[in-house]
């Protein structure tokens, strides 16, 4: 139900809480989860007016902040890594296209379960665009789940792949990096504590010299990273990451990690905090490659160069070590390999996008309406050879945002029985990334 204006929406939440010198206190919890947050949620998604919607977001954050329930940056935990006090685990990030707020909350269901405090919600430049959420909302969503799972302490929300489009670097470099900019201040004042800056696009391997190769990315990078350190809120540092290898391009080498981190950090200057981790090419690519036939293609991943160049981030430049994108559709079996050999952190989007276009709760119907709207309005990005299982696959992240009230109101059954097994999916990772039991990390850390 939405609200039709910011007074009766404060009316109807007198039992719920109260403001007190300036800040709001919850009178009772058990009546704020279910249905109450359920309703804040909706409007601070779908809302009309834009006054009542900005309003429940603000009002979602303040709420979670009464509860212990605080955006965070998970740079220090990331700093101890690098130190090698802590380790062992992969902290899995997990990209959020479609039913967000359901989804973060069986993610809180299954971090509680395996004592999980090492886990992030994130969602890239292009989610941003294709998903229909800005990270406001997409905030708004995370913390209100947190509420309804009474979660406490630090939830990460990060910028994934917040990346300089190659193009429109090459016709105007300024303009470029002023409009990723924006995009940083966007997010930082949504709370996203945690940036990942992928400037590896302008990357040019035509020079000779791997530095000279590197050298519009490092620069790049420091430049967002001054940014950010600039705009970043006071006695917080935000978890910076940077990335020297486009996903899906060649796989990354020691000598190209040595010649970003030399270069960035003598850009950037002696004093000032650098990034925290960076994401390497390793052999996959995002979404996973389909075959004709629908059916994944398996994929190598390098495993080798995972460890190398986890141990040379750590030792020379005191990174949590690398970060593995696009590998939601790997085989079960290879996930165990991640933590043994040292990558900080691993990227998941495809696989949860697939479990709800693939769960049997998903409605027929409404599966079908939206891959003939991809038919309609994306025919120009199927290539000649590919077959209609190929092009479905690669486009469906897109329907998303035009259907995202549709998919929201699937009803409480259907999502329902989507969030459970999206929960078992989670529980897998966590044992898999030997990620359980990190909660004490985190509070070690103090992460908040």
């Amino acid at each position: 139900m939405p609200y039709k204006s910011i007074g009766e929406m404060y009316d109807g939440l007198k039992r719920v809480f109260r403001e007190r010198d300036g800040k709001i206190e919850v009178l009772d919890e058990n009546v704020l989860r279910g249905q109450t947050i359920d309703r804040l949620v909706y409007n601070a998604v779908f809302n009309g007016n834009t006054d009542v919607m900005a309003e429940s977001r603000t009002l979602i954050k303040n709420l979670a902040a009464s509860l212990g329930i605080r955006p965070a940056s998970i740079h220090n935990l990331y700093e101890s890594m690098g130190r090698r006090e802590c380790g062992g685990f992969t902290v899995p990030a997990v990209n959020i296209r479609g039913l967000t707020y359901d989804t973060a909350r069986a993610i809180f269901r299954s971090a509680a379960k395996n004592n999980s405090g090492a886990f992030i919600f994130e969602i890239a430049k292009s989610e941003i665009g294709y998903t229909d959420q800005r990270p406001s909302e997409y905030a708004a969503c995370c913390l209100g789940a947190a509420i309804n799972e009474g979660h406490r302490g630090p939830v990460f929300l990060q910028g994934d792949h917040f990346q300089i489009n190659a193009k429109k670097y090459a016709k105007d470099k300024n303009a470029e990096v002023e409009d990723l900019k924006k995009l940083i201040k966007e997010a930082l004042e949504a709370d996203f504590l945690n940036i990942d800056i992928d400037a590896s696009t302008v990357v040019d391997l035509a020079k000779p010299a791997v530095k000279e190769q590197q050298r519009p990315n490092f620069e790049t990078t420091a430049e967002l990273t001054e940014y950010i350190r600039a705009n970043e809120p006071e006695n917080v540092t935000v978890s910076v990451g940077g990335e020297i290898g486009e996903v899906g391009g060649k796989n990354s080498t020691e000598e190209e990690l040595r010649a970003f981190m030399e270069g960035y950090l003598a850009t950037l200057g002696k004093g000032k905090k650098g990034i925290s981790k960076i994401s390497i090419q390793t052999g996959t690519s995002h979404g996973g490659v389909v075959l004709p036939d629908g059916t994944m293609a398996k994929v190598k991943v390098d495993f080798d160069t995972i460890e190398k160049l986890s141990k040379v981030s750590r030792e020379a430049y005191g990174l949590a070590g690398i970060v593995q994108h696009g590998a939601s559709t790997l085989p079960d079996e290879a996930f165990d390999l991640f933590p043994k050999r040292g990558a900080a952190e691993i990227h998941l989007a495809t696989g949860f996008q697939n479990m709800i276009y693939d769960s049997p709760a998903f409605p027929e119907d409404v599966k079908k309406e939206i891959y003939r709207h991809l038919a309609e309005k994306h025919s120009d990005e199927r290539k000649e050879t590919d077959t209609d299982e190929q092009f479905i696959y690669k486009t469906r992240k897109k329907g998303f945002g035009p259907f995202k009230e549709r998919i929201w109101n699937l009803g409480p059954a259907r999502y329902k029985k989507i969030g459970e097994e999206i929960e078992e999916r989670m529980d897998l990772f966590f044992r898999k990334l030997n990620a359980t039991n990190t909660a004490e990390y985190v509070k070690k850390c103090s992460c908040l």
